[in-house]
């Protein structure tokens, strides 16, 4: 394949750019040097980059995209929107018209309020836990999810520069499927801890009725249980991966999948919590979420297409099947080159992502930017294996046959070396302290 001219913007992109683009997990740190930088269009789940060539496309804008790319249906509501405008000087109509079906797809949410993007929504979460608690102690689970690009968060992670020390002392972690870790917290740190806020899942089940018993230690020491479903919501279920696992959180926080990639995101939760950002009550004012472009028509006009094709169309059944077809197609090709062990599938079916391991079974960036530079030599672009409403039979099957040729490179890097088949440096992992 040629990438002659993404080099070339790669190049302009970083003299203008910090980082060659605007979000960490799209850099070019995070793709082998044979990779497309800069992507023109996509239909359905395949996109086109600026050189021309076509990919199969996983983890669909970061997940953001459950439907497909340009997916007709909501382009046409969008379409229609934008001819009445999409910012005005009071709420557009369709706010309410968006409330109203979101909050029926949402059992036990009540009140719901729109903005931009998960990290603003789940900081506006926290706040509210403190305003509503009068504590200050935010604990998150500290396995693999982001939070926040916040201070509250990002100053737990490797990338903590700029984050004050006094406020990340205000943040304490736990452990999931590790119910002592957080029965520690809140030992520890008695009367003190405003709220916890987690994944219902990741990689993993929660194992044991850990969810509920989470929750049930929230309502002992009186904190506030908050779940993000910036990635499960929509995705496990049409109510999120709350009503796939039968819980009912204080407040949620919603985004990515809401509006198949157009930019919105969801706080969501009890009328006691959510009602304190209102107007209609005697207690102390909460700040909560006010933003110029919140709530913009067109992205609402998005929203309530997407959640419409949901509850109308086997959408959900089909991100599972279909994943559950590649799942077995990628573990029966490791199988087959005897490297079940080094690399393979984990997750929900409708959320999958890999691992790479090296010759002694250790997680390697190396073995994992080789997987990608073969998959996408074989026209698969696939950082995660995050299916759409899009991705057909054939698809998966090109998929599954991409595997088993990148999966023939792999062993082979596994007996003679993987310098010798990696072109240019490894992948690095995003939260790191130094580039």
């Amino acid at each position: 394949m040629n990438f002659a001219e993404s080099k070339r913007l790669q190049r302009v992109s970083h003299s203008l750019i910090p980082g060659g683009c605007h979000t960490y997990a799209k850099g070019d740190d995070q793709f082998p040097e044979l990779a497309p930088g800069f992507i023109r269009k996509g239909l359905g789940c395949h996109v086109w980059d600026v050189d021309g060539n076509e990919f199969i496309e996983y983890g669909m804008g970061l997940r953001a995209v459950t439907l497909g790319h340009a997916y007709p249906t909501v382009l046409a509501a969008v379409r229609q929107q934008l001819d009445l405008g999409t910012n005005f000087t009071r709420p557009g109509l369709i706010e309410v018209e968006c409330a109203e079906s979101f909050l029926e797809a949402i059992r036990g949410a009540d009140q719901v309020k729109f903005t931009k993007d998960g990290s603003t929504a789940t900081t506006a979460a926290v706040k509210l836990a403190r305003a509503a608690t009068g504590r200050d102690l935010v604990a998150f689970c500290q396995d693999g999810g982001f939070f926040s690009y916040d201070d509250w968060f990002i100053g737990k992670t490797a990338m903590s520069a700029g984050a004050p020390r006094a406020v990340t002392d205000l943040s304490l972690t736990f452990r999931y499927n590790d119910l002592p870790s957080v029965q520690k917290l809140f030992h520890d740190y008695p009367g003190s801890i405003a709220c916890l806020i987690m994944e219902p899942a990741r990689e993993q089940e929660p194992a044991d009725g850990f969810l509920h018993k989470v929750q049930g230690l929230c309502q002992q020491h009186g904190a506030v249980f908050i779940l993000d479903e910036n990635i499960t919501g929509f995705r496990w279920h049409l109510g999120g991966a709350q009503r796939y696992y039968e819980i009912v959180p204080d407040l949620s926080v919603f985004g990515k999948a809401i509006a198949n990639g157009f930019a919105l995101s969801a706080l969501t939760g009890k009328r006691e919590l959510m009602d304190l950002g209102g107007i209609h009550h005697e207690n102390e004012r909460v700040f909560l979420l006010s933003t110029t472009h919140g709530a913009e028509t067109h992205a609402l006009a998005a929203a309530i297409a997407t959640i419409q094709i949901i509850k109308t169309e086997p959408v959900i059944e089909h991100l599972h099947r279909q994943g559950l077809r590649l799942a077995r197609g990628f573990r029966q090709a490791a199988e087959s080159h005897g490297l079940g062990d080094h690399v393979n599938v984990v997750g929900k079916e409708c959320n999958l992502v890999f691992f790479t391991r090296d010759r002694d079974g250790q997680p390697s960036q190396a073995f994992r930017t080789l997987f990608l530079q073969e998959l996408i030599k074989r026209g698969v672009l696939a950082p995660s294996l995050v299916v759409s409403y899009s991705h057909s039979d054939e698809d998966i099957d090109r998929t599954i046959a991409a595997v088993d040729g990148a999966l023939s490179v792999y062993k082979h890097a596994i007996e003679d070396g993987v310098e010798n088949y990696l072109v240019g440096k490894p992948s690095k992992p995003v939260f790191r302290k130094y580039n």
